[in-house]
């Protein structure tokens, strides 16, 4: 991780891709979709079917860090013909790409999560857990932490947001898995503490599998030069 993360900075990026950033949370303990990086439309459909239908497609660059807002991103395909059209329209639109994503589609139970980590002037790397996807901005329900955490400071920072009864078993779905949610985010602290190229970690959202927290997207902000 080391040296993807000095080259990128090296290279004046100002953020990795989601397919380097999804290779950095993985490598911290999260756990992340199944993802591929396409080179052509028909390496991205032998991708998707290798994977199983339907799946998500996404533009893949270190300049693409809002893809929903660029038209970046196809959600659910269902075919061949599908994928393929899907990454004509990704690849037509004159942005340059590292590739094309193709990605797992996890229908989730509804239920999203953020994990996030800042660089506070006076603390240094600070952790983040709450309530995820569109009600992120709205609710604000989020719990932070000064890294290193230890077990307890992450299961506290589960138990502190407003909305952790979200977290038990839920409208029929079950319970989360809160180790796999601790290991998560000592993990991305320990990111913060091991590379000062990263200044910003935003995972968002981290959807729930059955009891499994798996995350979906996620982006990488560097400390550029």
């Amino acid at each position: 991780m080391k040296e993807l993360l000095k080259n990128a900075v090296g290279k004046g990026q100002k953020a990795l891709s989601e397919y380097d950033s999804a290779r950095v949370i993985a490598s911290a303990g999260v756990a992340v979709t199944k993802y591929m990086l396409a080179k052509t439309r028909d390496q991205a459909v032998s991708f998707a079917r290798e994977m199983g239908f339907p799946v998500v497609l996404k533009g893949c660059s270190d300049k693409v860090t809002h893809k929903t807002e660029m038209g970046m991103v196809k959600l659910k395909l269902k075919s061949d013909q599908e994928v393929a059209a899907a990454y004509d329209e990704l690849t037509g639109k004159g942005v340059i790409l590292d590739g094309v994503l193709v990605q797992e589609w996890i229908e989730g139970d509804k239920r999203e999560f953020v994990i996030g980590l800042t660089r506070d002037p006076q603390f240094g790397p600070c952790v983040m857990f709450g309530l995820g996807g569109i009600f992120t901005e709205v609710l604000k329900d989020v719990s932070f932490r000064v890294a290193p955490l230890t077990e307890l400071d992450a299961a506290e920072m589960i138990e502190e947001i407003r909305t952790r009864k979200m977290l038990d078993e839920f409208r029929g779905s079950p319970a989360v898995e809160r180790a796999a949610l601790v290991k998560a985010l000592i993990g991305i602290g320990n990111l913060g503490l091991e590379y000062d190229e990263i200044r910003e970690i935003d995972i968002n959202p981290m959807v729930i599998n059955g009891d499994k927290p798996v995350a979906v997207d996620a982006l990488v902000i560097l400390n550029s030069k």
